[in-house]
């Protein structure tokens, strides 16, 4: 069965509703208002009109003013309006064009003119319609398509160090549930998860001797291994896109520890990004929890009592509790995601 498009007349006379109705209910469903309030409601309701034809001059609130609350809403901004209105004189066109009217039609109407640009109109809008919708979708899949990017770019970093690469997984997911315990805004959020698993992409151009040897690094190695935050912020890059900017910031930064005592560049405190802060405790308790070339994986009471010995001084002191807060949930992400 097809779907009739909906036409909203809002007059406070009958007779010119009726006039409109008897013009458009072959082609269009109706729906009427005598009044700006009752057409307010109407747009209020879960069923929007497809376009609106506001009469001018009524009792209360007159047609602008019923037109200025609609395109204040993002609901009913995109509604076309056509002002339909004995008011003809061309500042009167002129304000109702300014206030986002697309036409203004002079009473007494004209079937065919209301016929024609009612259809018109309607066109217009459902090919811009169309159009956002192709836009969003294609928007959606190029954001998927990023986020598999990332996601590979962080797993060839891991393929040095953990052949399943399965910590970029867990420690995303770790550190999207506790920026969403401090509170943080869901779009922050969203960003953090898709790009922490960047955060040591700079591993790749740390060499195997220093990233897979079986025991302690001599001092030069160590040197060595501390250049991965750089090489990962230069292998990023800088960029106008928030994700990119973000994963450089995690790089560069999830290395650095409360007291200053980090690296690469010795902060301190909340001079060390938040986003660098949160990874921080979410790499160290997988890094810990996780067996590695050098070391056995450790349980997890000792990694959780490591990352409470370490508040104020590797970690933030006011994230720490959170963390601990919601362990459970963390636990629960690292069954899903073991090795």
């Amino acid at each position: 069965m097809e779907v009739r498009e909906t036409v909203l007349i809002v007059d406070d006379v009958p007779e010119n509703i009726d006039v409109l109705s008897g013009v458009l209910q072959a082609d269009y469903k109706i729906k009427a208002a005598i009044n700006g309030e009752i057409a307010l409601k109407i747009c209020a309701g879960d069923s929007l009109p497809d376009i609106i034809l506001l009469d001018v001059m009524m009792p209360g609130m007159d047609g602008y003013q019923v037109c200025e609350i609609l395109k204040s809403d993002t609901r009913t901004k995109d509604i076309p309006v056509i002002f339909v209105t004995a008011k003809g004189e061309v500042e009167d066109e002129k304000k109702g064009l300014f206030l986002g009217a697309i036409d203004y039609i002079t009473k007494p109407v004209s079937p065919a003119i209301v016929k024609s640009r009612d259809k018109n109109h309607l066109n217009l809008y459902d090919q811009r319609r169309h159009l956002e919708s192709l836009v969003k979708d294609r928007t959606a899949e190029l954001e998927l398509s990023k986020h598999e990017i990332i996601m590979r770019l962080g797993r060839a970093a891991e393929y040095k160090d953990n052949e399943t690469g399965m910590h970029v997984r867990r420690m995303s997911l770790y550190t999207e549930l506790l920026a969403g315990s401090l509170g943080l805004s869901e779009e922050y959020v969203d960003l953090l998860l898709k790009a922490s698993p960047m955060h040591d992409v700079g591993k790749i151009g740390i060499p195997y001797a220093v990233l897979l040897k079986p025991g302690k690094l001599e001092p030069e190695e160590w040197e060595v291994m501390k250049t991965h935050p750089q090489i990962g912020a230069n292998i990023l890059g800088e960029h106008k896109t928030p994700l990119l900017n973000l994963a450089r910031e995690i790089a560069l930064s999830h290395h650095e520890k409360w007291d200053g005592s980090g690296y690469p560049d010795g902060l301190q405190g909340e001079s060390i990004p938040l986003s660098g802060r949160i990874v921080a405790i979410t790499d160290v308790f997988d890094a810990l929890t996780t067996a590695r070339p050098y070391k056995e994986a450790w349980d997890i009471d000792r990694a959780l009592a490591y990352i409470q010995a370490e508040s104020g001084r590797h970690f933030d002191p006011s994230i720490v509790p959170v963390f601990m807060g919601i362990i459970d949930d963390i636990l629960e992400v690292r069954e899903r995601y073991k090795e």
